[in-house]
């Protein structure tokens, strides 16, 4: 049973992929649906519960833990240290976090009432950091796949991603240590562990790994990638921040380290382990108990998460003085959730902060901001179009009005023709070569103003 629903989850997951990349959607959205379309919420408690036992469930759970520490790792691994640095990154990065992170903590306190578990101040910060988190992973295939990756709006929206990323889970790490139960002295060494990682064993992994990747590399990095996942765990925190830092440490420009060890990591955790996380995440979906004073709060989440993100990383555009297109692509690009967000709501609901409505309500937030990506981006090139057509014709039309109207309006001599590179193009955007001729029948008037050099020859210099 456990191998038949293992091959089910892959199925459906790599069939919902590729139905959702058809539409224009990226694939997350299509797998995260799959899981929830053999869960509960779709297909009722019994008929879910026959096809995925609990002893079936409690055998997947080790399987979904690996795959979000492969994934983590990769998130890490991607993350380049270069592009965080500039002050545009930083800015729209402190933009896209803060007002995101502000609205959700004032959005907390009204939820508390119905919702909240346990310590408050916890449950506020943790849904500042649900509402500003970018799914870093979904946006450079989103750059991509709209050929954004060279364009100045795809570059900063990269950047500030993982700028604000690295601020959003090291905070979650915070607040999953308030409320994780560990003894003080526990959570004391996580400080002290991330600098030992980063000032030792990083260099130390610089100067070990061989240049050629072989069996051995890729062993000695699984092996670290586990002992630092359950390092953290031990710390009282998630396995994934300890994934999320080996990525981020391990040494970068090798090419064949990434192809042959990085990306084999990465593959198995993506396309055969995280479905199996999806589907686990599915059957935490509570949509029975939504009603009516579930939509207005769902309408409110989505709003403050909308208006929150898209419009912080917006100002922050502007503020650095780029075009409105492109601060609209980057506020749309900036707005993307995906598999990111169902990862940090799983979290809080394994922790005991969210109850299983307001997850189900996020969850469905998760999906909604980055299933609108695509067609706002969409909307905003045909309207960019629309709008460079528009100033083509009233340039052509105010130039055609120039070379038509009378003297005493124009200011240009009767007869005489604009210069050459001022002329209106023809159908075909050739040059127009028959101009009106001047006075002197020559073109454009230009040698009536040519002084011609006398008959006779001047004496020659010696």
């Amino acid at each position: 049973m456990f191998l038949l629903d293992l091959a089910l989850i892959v199925i459906c997951a790599q069939a919902a992929g590729a139905a959702a990349r058809r539409i224009g959607q990226p694939a997350v959205v299509g797998e995260v649906l799959s899981g929830i379309l053999l869960g509960p919420a779709v297909l009722g408690s019994s008929l879910a519960g026959a096809l995925f036992p609990a002893s079936v469930r409690m055998a997947l759970e080790p399987l979904a833990s690996l795959g979000l520490v492969l994934f983590m790792f990769g998130v890490g691994y991607e993350l380049d240290h270069r592009l965080v640095r500039s002050r545009a990154t930083a800015s729209v990065a402190v933009g896209s976090t803060a007002l995101p992170f502000i609205l959700g903590v004032g959005l907390a306190g009204w939820l508390a009432g119905s919702h909240q578990q346990g310590d408050s101040l916890a449950f506020r910060l943790f849904l500042g950091i649900a509402l500003s988190v970018t799914a870093f992973p979904v946006l450079a295939r989103i750059v991509t796949d709209h050929g954004l990756t060279r364009s100045r709006a795809g570059a900063l929206a990269l950047s500030s991603a993982a700028a604000g990323d690295v601020a959003a889970w090291s905070l979650l790490a915070v607040v999953i240590s308030l409320v994780g139960g560990k003894p003080a002295w526990t959570t004391s060494l996580v400080v002290p562990g991330v600098l030992v990682m980063i000032f030792l064993v990083r260099p130390l992994l610089a100067g070990t790994l061989p240049r050629r990747a072989g069996p051995g590399v890729f062993a000695g990095l699984a092996a670290g990638l586990l002992l630092t996942a359950a390092a953290t765990e031990l710390l009282g925190l998630h396995v994934i921040f300890g994934a999320f830092l080996f990525g981020a440490i391990c040494p970068r420009g090798r090419e064949e380290m990434r192809t042959q060890v990085v990306d084999r990591l990465t593959s198995v955790g993506r396309q055969l382990l995280l479905p199996v996380f999806f589907v686990l995440a599915g059957f935490q979906l509570d949509l029975t108990g939504i009603g009516l004073p579930g939509v207005g709060e769902l309408v409110a989440i989505l709003a403050v998460a909308v208006i929150g993100k898209a419009g912080g990383t917006y100002l922050a555009a502007r503020l650095h003085a780029l075009p409105r297109e492109e601060a609209g692509t980057l506020a749309v690009l900036m707005n993307t959730r995906g598999l990111t967000e169902i990862v940090v709501l799983s979290i809080g609901l394994q922790a005991g902060i969210l109850d299983h409505r307001l997850y189900s309500l996020l969850v469905i937030m998760a999906l909604a901001t980055t299933a609108m990506t695509g067609p706002l981006l969409s909307l905003i090139r045909r309207r960019a179009r629309r709008e460079d057509a528009d100033r083509t014709v009233a340039a052509r039309s105010h130039i055609g009005h120039l070379l038509t109207a009378p003297a005493a309006r124009t200011g240009i001599p009767g007869g005489y023709a604009l210069p050459r590179n001022l002329r209106r193009r023809g159908a075909d955007d050739v040059p127009d070569d028959r101009a009106p001729l001047g006075p002197s029948g020559n073109e454009a008037g230009v040698a009536s103003v040519t002084t011609r050099e006398p008959s006779a020859a001047r004496p020659r210099s010696c």
